[in-house]
């Protein structure tokens, strides 16, 4: 259906495994990118600038039937963007702060070929219940949060006792939202 190879420019084994799921062959290729962007960018735009900025280094590298995506996930709690945390206790001081709230998950996706570009982003609300302390630490000890914008994964534990409902695309909160990448894909 799709003819073209897909070049992934993402380590996320999240991304990786939705790509496959959806039956797309790829090759992952990457090269290492500061992720600054300008305060003063609005908090819903920095997952596209991101996804943008993550494209630049590797749109030398394709080849024709190739498109390369590259990704960026933002977690937007009061205008305010989450971004991975450095340590276990500003995940937790992250994970203090979703509880009990309603905030934004939005992923930024670059598409580009030799002959053309686009990029989007898709965001999606993620209703948290209150968390408890204990719930916080059992989670942060025992997963991962440190690779994760907002400290957390849908997808784990602390998602099957944390998030009361989404409005949205789940995938987008996984981290690609892999029915808007596919119709793009599909015109692109």
């Amino acid at each position: 259906m799709i003819d073209f190879k897909i070049i992934l420019g993402s380590k996320s084994p999240r991304r990786q495994s939705l790509l496959a799921e959806l039956g797309l062959a790829y090759e992952i290729r990457t090269k290492e990118v500061a992720e600054n962007y300008d305060q003063n960018l609005p908090a819903k735009k920095v997952a596209e600038y991101l996804s943008k900025l993550k494209a630049e280094p590797l749109r030398d590298s394709l080849q024709p039937k190739e498109i390369l995506l590259t990704s960026d996930t933002t977690v937007v709690l009061n205008n305010t963007v989450l971004g991975k945390p450095r340590t276990l206790d500003e995940a937790k001081e992250m994970l203090h702060a979703l509880s009990g709230k309603v905030h934004e998950v939005v992923t930024g996706v670059c598409l580009q070929s030799l002959e053309k570009s686009t990029s989007f982003s898709v965001t999606t609300k993620v209703h948290f219940k209150n968390i408890t302390d204990a719930e916080i630490e059992y989670y942060v000890e025992k997963y991962k949060p440190l690779d994760k914008a907002g400290a957390y994964g849908i997808q784990e534990w602390i998602g099957q006792v944390g998030v009361e409902k989404i409005e949205g695309s789940y995938y987008n909160v996984v981290g690609l939202p892999v029915e808007t990448v596919w119709d793009v894909l599909k015109t692109f």
